[in-house]
């Protein structure tokens, strides 16, 4: 396939998904790699293909004492530069192509081996100041296109359908809209639904939820989008991203930040925003999933310019 946004920087991973000596696979514009972390928070990043027969590098293991990965068909093992590791000699030259990566405040970044068109952004260390990390949620890989999966993304008018059950949200005003160039921000303020009996039985944390509150979007073309809010028991983030697999399979997973109003809260706080998101990224899978194939919209809802300008800046990359 054709590179999609070809020399933009992807966000792959954060070092909290890779464990310690576990290899993790990943996608991007269809090539497959693999990555690990050493002890020491050293991360490797190879083609996962094994030059021998052609196995996958990530069904094998990692060797702790020397840092290489191991093939699960012979046990041929490889270092981080991709060269064959025998009978204690290391290859002269590189068998396998490591996958150049970029880490920033624990994102693993890359452009997939092309050479960089803008930069990495530095929205996650911005809008991440003073809170403290909660971990990873919503981690899938989703049937979809990556332009409909950004175009969710940059459609905040979704949440009265596809987050109806889970929100409650009545009324959604946008007295802030700006952007330059791959940077976009938007205020939300948000009307919820009195809370059911069913709603507070099911999740009784929707309790310390106002029944309005102000969440701030933020966005940096293409990969990443951040949401802030202030809530009673303490402020949250989350920073969903995205890369394509392929032509038709787009990866995300949700990054989360806290603040609680009280250390004690912590625990609460965390338990209600990563089960929250989890739910939202179900959510929004089912709705690029289970849609028909695109066609021109008849019908126009207010304030879409922001996911107008997403897919202008994706048919002009």
């Amino acid at each position: 396939m054709e590179p999609i946004l070809l020399g933009a920087p992807w966000l792959i991973a954060h070092r909290s998904m890779l464990g310690i000596n576990q290899p993790y696979k990943i996608t991007l514009n269809d090539h497959d790699y693999v990555l690990w972390q050493n002890q020491q928070g050293e991360v490797f990043a190879l083609d996962n293909i094994c030059p021998h027969m052609q196995a996958p590098l990530s069904d094998g293991w990692i060797c702790q004492q020397t840092d290489v990965i191991a093939c699960p068909f012979h046990a041929l093992e490889f270092d981080g530069q991709g060269r064959l590791h025998n009978c204690g000699k290391v290859g002269s030259q590189p068998l396998l192509t490591p996958l150049e990566i970029v880490i920033k405040d624990d994102c693993i970044w890359t452009y997939g081996g092309y050479t960089p068109k803008i930069p990495i952004p530095d929205l996650i260390p911005k809008v991440s100041a003073g809170m403290s990390f909660l971990g990873v949620a919503g981690e899938k890989s989703i049937h979809g296109t990556f332009l409909d999966s950004i175009s969710i993304n940059y459609d905040y008018n979704h949440q009265s359908g596809t987050h109806r059950e889970l929100f409650g949200i009545k009324a959604n005003r946008i007295p802030v809209f700006e952007h330059d160039g791959y940077w976009a921000k938007v205020v939300q303020e948000l009307d919820r639904d009195d809370s059911t009996w069913n709603d507070i039985l099911g999740n009784p944390v929707i309790l310390t939820a106002p029944k309005t509150y102000t969440g701030t979007l933020e966005y940096a073309f293409p990969s990443l989008t951040t949401f802030r809010a202030d809530f009673p028991i303490g402020e949250v983030l989350q920073v969903h991203v995205l890369y394509p697999e392929t032509a038709t399979q787009t990866k995300t997973f949700v990054l989360v930040y806290s603040k609680p109003k009280h250390p004690i809260l912590k625990l609460l706080l965390g338990r209600f925003v990563l089960s929250a998101v989890a739910t939202v990224v179900e959510q929004d899978t089912r709705s690029i999933e289970t849609s028909y194939p695109r066609q021109p919209a008849k019908i126009r809802l207010p304030n879409e310019e922001i996911m107008f300008l997403a897919q202008k800046l994706y048919r002009e990359w």
